[in-house]
This record gives C-alpha cells, sequence and structure tokens, in this order.
C-alpha cells in the first residue's frame, strides 16, 4: 500500500527541482544534507516508486516524480497562500490580493486604480506579479495570483473574465519620422524599420499578429526592452518606433517627444480584461477592485 502523501514530501520535490541538487535544497529547507538525504530515501521506499534516478550528484525526475513536481506546484501554493490569509486575519487585516500582469504598459494603468482602491480598502494590500511559472492563467487557476490583467483571455473553467476598459494600439514614433503626421502606417512601412517591444514572444504581440503577419512583413530589427520609460526614450531619440495603447502613449507625451500613428485604416482596437476565479467574485474588496476598475474606462479615450 502506498505511504500518505505528505505536504513535507512535496516541499521536498519542489525544493530539489527549484535548487538543481539536494545540496541546494537542504539549504533552502534550513535541513542538512544527510537529513534530506535520507528524507528522500524514506520517500521512496514508503510509496514504492523511484521518484528520481540518479546520475552522480544530479537527480533527474522519474515520470512518477515529474507527476508528484505538478502536483506540488499546483498545491503548495494554496497552502502557502491560505497561511498568510490567516496571518493577515489574526493581525485584523483582511488580506492581499496578488494581481497578475500579462500587459506591460497596463502597469501603469493599475497603478491609477490602485490608489482609490488602497484608499477604501486601508485592510486590504495589493501585490503585484509580473513573472509566472506556468503562464498567467496557470498562476490564476494555481491560486498563486487571485486577479490576472490581460488583453488575452482564455476560456477556462471556473473562471471569470471581465473587460474593464476599451483601447486602441498604436504605432508611436519620434519627431523626426516621416510617419509623424500620416493619417495611419502601412505594414510595408515598417519593413525597414526597428521595431521595439516589450520581451514577449512574437505569437502575443498584437502589432505582429493583427498588422504585420497578416501583410507577410517582418521588421528590420526586432529590438527587446523591458521597461516603458526606456522604450519611449528611445523612439524619442529616433532609435526605433514601437506599438502601445494610445491612452499611454497620450498620457507620456509631456515627458517624451513621441506622436501616435494608427495601425492601418481601421486601427487595431483591444480590451484589458481582469480574471478572477468564480468562487471570489462575491468576496466585497474583490468586487470594489472591479467597479473600480470599470470606473478606469475613461482612461481609453
Amino acid at each position: 500500500m502506498l505511504s500518505t502523501i505528505q505536504r513535507g514530501h512535496l516541499e521536498i520535490i519542489r525544493a530539489i527541482d527549484r535548487g538543481g541538487s539536494v545540496t541546494a535544497a537542504a539549504e533552502s529547507l534550513y535541513v542538512t544534507q544527510p537529513a534530506l538525504s535520507h528524507s528522500i530515501r524514506k520517500l521512496e521506499e514508503s510509496l514504492g516508486l523511484k521518484i528520481w534516478d540518479r546520475e552522480g550528484r544530479v537527480l533527474r525526475l522519474t515520470q512518477g516524480g515529474q507527476y508528484l513536481l505538478e502536483v506540488a506546484n499546483r498545491l503548495l501554493p494554496q497552502f502557502e497562500r491560505a497561511e498568510q490569509q490567516l496571518r493577515q486575519f489574526a493581525q485584523g487585516e483582511r488580506g492581499t490580493l496578488r494581481v497578475g500582469m500579462e500587459c506591460h504598459p497596463c502597469y501603469q494603468w493599475l497603478l491609477k486604480i490602485a490608489e482609490p482602491f488602497l484608499e477604501a480598502w486601508p485592510d486590504v494590500d495589493l501585490d503585484v506579479i509580473q513573472k509566472f511559472q506556468f503562464g498567467g492563467i496557470d498562476a490564476l487557476t494555481g491560486h498563486d495570483i487571485d486577479v490576472l490583467v490581460t488583453p488575452d483571455p482564455l476560456k477556462r473553467q471556473g473562471l471569470f473574465f471581465e473587460p474593464v476598459f476599451d483601447y486602441e494600439q498604436v504605432l508611436v514614433v519620434g519627431p523626426g519620422h516621416p510617419l509623424r503626421k500620416a493619417k495611419y502606417a502601412e505594414a510595408e512601412q515598417l519593413a525597414d524599420q526597428t521595431l521595439i517591444t516589450y520581451p514577449v514572444s512574437v505569437d502575443r504581440l498584437d502589432v505582429f499578429n493583427y498588422f504585420l503577419a497578416p501583410a507577410g512583413v517582418v521588421p528590420a530589427r526586432h529590438k527587446l526592452i523591458e521597461t516603458t520609460d526606456i522604450i519611449l526614450q528611445m523612439v524619442a531619440c529616433g532609435r526605433g518606433v514601437a506599438a502601445l495603447p494610445r491612452w499611454l502613449v497620450k498620457e507620456q507625451q509631456a515627458r517624451f517627444e513621441i506622436f501616435p500613428v494608427r495601425l492601418g485604416k481601421t486601427g487595431i482596437d483591444k480590451q484589458i480584461f481582469l480574471g478572477l476565479r468564480k468562487n471570489d467574485l462575491e468576496i466585497d474588496y474583490v468586487k470594489a477592485l472591479l467597479e473600480v476598475a470599470r470606473a478606469s474606462k475613461s482612461l481609453a479615450k
């Protein structure tokens, strides 16, 4: 009979996967290496199953071990979240809303809705998470985050997505660019350009999906920059062009000499969604965040 899987077993499996070795895992778990090695042997014996194949000092997960790692990555964040929430309850706080971002420029939008929300809910904290081990949707279903800000919602059982505002994706050019006064840009006009984007896979970039790819155009150079301010500074200095929400460009024109140009005759219209777990929709401060987000629609104008 298989032994009952305990939380400690899952923590060992995750620690070894994250650390890459027994030594690193032992340090992260605050135990000695011999003690952890003994725990590994006892775990495999109790399960009657090899979890790791040993290649010298390297441990590689077996099929069963990989399955347990997936279980660990799904369940341990929920344990940790529950403990954090209970600690906050014990301290008289309501809790923390962890907001995951799949939209780089939307961080600027989140700052605007964070202020009125935090003022209205002094006993609720906001935490922003921008990098996920398994992507935003999996982070939401796995309880690594509580709210997902995304322009690309995916239908998933148990999740709810609400559009909170509409916006137009535009080309951003500097003062000396020949497209500065154009009514709109055509895809072919970017064939000799340096296109600056956030470090996101091409298949998730609207400027490629809805503008360049349908025309069979590839920019001369694709440069990745993570920070919005640096992207805008590069554009203003004539180092390339970018594609960003019109509302963000208009807001930043007081700081940077930049100009929005419509992408194609009809433009690219997008929406930003808030994704939540359906079971959380009746929580009062979650409903309040949705209301504040809905009130941000004026940003798109």
